[in-house]
């Protein structure tokens, strides 16, 4: 058995939090269900309270991903249950844990009840809810259909959220196999190699190698603040270039073609385009308006601006699926489903068929990845160790052959 935590909302609108004990999941969100109230939330409590503390105790800034698909799915179930649009999210908005998302919606209920639309009550934070968000609610409002448009945008953002953790997962590894091997190289140069240094019987007489190893652990141990601020500058000027207009062209230009991650990067750009693309047709947005919103929301401008190219062409006449192939930045599966569902109306449900592809293929070439990195970095750690230790004995092994000779 495991214990539960839910939030539900019982027939008068009034929200309430408890547990439940049950063998699995779904059987106690049927038992849930079957006291009649309209579940908004559920998850296994944690066994150790140390998680749930921290997670109380933190009042993240950015509204993240997580924070809106639950806000979605948990709005679209209160307007399902006959909840008035304006007391659902003043219910909601104290709820949410995440004090940016409160105060955002408590500003939103003042705005609708003040006679301000929903669609453009969520547009004034443009830094939470982003062109795909406004544009759904906009087009459930105005086709009556708002709880139904939410649950599909609150399906959506899970599965971005899946998305991008599965491509973080697969360096997270890396990364700290990566930081720990710098750590062990500085450490090894500051407390390891002065000893060594102090056994030199003859220092005129290393090996240059060794001799190199000795004198760059010297300047590190003397000069450590020039290295600091020297690296501290050339990371600050990195950041910076990218931040530009050059910098950031230059980055959208050739990140795709990078090797290992490029084909990566652009699976999850196309995974997200014809996720995002389904989800607005499927949601009754004209299907230029749909393209403008999913182009940009893709994550790669030389998508974004291949998609501006093809929406001119498109207003004058032309398919959807031509277009995209001229671009030469879309698989050509990709472009090829896209003109069948557009010749047999059934293009929301092509272009989910090729998200799910795309999704399936960065999370077995992020594992790929994976595998790749976590002995290739292994390996490299060995080699810097390994020579280092090298250098280090050589001149001992030098002095003793020379002895013996």
């Amino acid at each position: 058995m495991a214990l539960y935590k839910y939030e539900v909302m019982d027939k008068q609108g009034k929200i309430i939090n408890d547990e439940i004990d049950a063998a699995d999941y779904d059987t106690a969100l049927t038992r849930v269900k079957d006291m009649g109230y309209v579940v908004l939330d559920m998850s296994e409590k944690s066994k150790s309270g140390a998680s749930s503390f921290f997670t109380l105790s933190a009042s993240p800034k950015k509204v993240t991903l997580a924070d809106l698909s639950i806000f979605s799915r948990q709005l679209s179930a209160m307007l399902s249950a006959g909840i008035p649009v304006t007391k659902a999210i003043d219910t909601l908005s104290r709820q949410t844990p995440n004090k940016t998302l409160t105060g955002a919606l408590t500003e939103m209920t003042a705005d609708v009840e003040e006679g301000s639309t929903l669609t453009d009550a969520f547009a004034k934070h443009p830094k939470i809810f982003n062109d795909l968000y406004i544009s759904m609610i906009q087009a459930g409002e105005t086709g009556g259909m708002l709880e139904v448009t939410l649950m599909r945008l609150s399906q959506q953002l899970h599965k971005d959220k899946k998305l991008r953790d599965d491509v973080k997962a697969s360096t997270a590894y890396p990364k700290m196999v990566g930081i720990f091997a710098v750590c062990v190289f500085i450490g090894m140069l500051v407390f390891l190699v002065p000893v060594f240094e102090g056994f030199m019987p003859n220092p005129d007489a290393i090996p240059a190698v060794s001799a190199f190893i000795f004198a760059f652990s010297r300047s590190i141990r003397q000069y450590f603040y020039i290295y600091i601020a020297v690296i501290l500058i050339v990371v600050l000027a990195v950041l910076a270039f990218l931040r530009s207009r050059t910098g950031h062209d230059l980055w959208e230009r050739y990140k795709l073609r990078l090797p290992l991650f490029g084909k990566i990067m652009l699976k999850v750009v196309t995974a997200r385009f014809s996720r995002t693309l389904a989800t607005l047709v499927d949601g009754g947005i004209p299907i230029i308006k749909a393209l403008q919103t999913a182009g940009p929301t893709s994550g790669s401008d030389m998508v974004a601006s291949a998609v501006d190219t093809a929406v001119v062409k498109i207003e004058e006449g032309a398919g959807i699926a031509a277009p995209l192939e001229e671009s030469q930045m879309f698989p050509p599966m990709v472009t090829h489903m896209i003109a069948i569902g557009e010749e047999s109306g059934t293009l929301p449900a092509m272009l989910d068929k090729i998200a799910e592809f795309y999704e399936e293929e960065v999370e077995t070439a992020t594992k790929q990845l994976s595998g790749i990195l976590e002995p290739l970095i292994l390996v490299l750690v060995a080699v810097l160790v390994g020579a280092m230790l090298i250098a280090l004995y050589l001149p001992i092994f030098t002095a003793v052959v020379q002895s013996g000779g």
